[in-house]
């Protein structure tokens, strides 16, 4: 097994390009240090902002 087997990973939120998707990776960022129990409404969140996303009308 590797010496960094227990060493946290740092990874940035890669840039999609859309406003809204690169906003909701931006929110999930932080979840690393907040406790489990704090991770269901975040994600729930999440889904949802994406949901709107993907049902939102293209700019012309």
């Amino acid at each position: 097994m590797s010496e960094h087997a227990n060493e946290p990973v740092e990874a940035a939120s890669p840039a999609t390009g859309d406003p809204a998707v690169d906003s909701v990776l931006a929110s999930l960022s932080g979840l690393d240090e907040a406790p489990v129990g704090e991770h269901v409404p975040v994600f729930e969140a999440a889904h949802e902002q994406l949901r709107r996303a993907l049902d939102a009308r293209p700019e012309s």
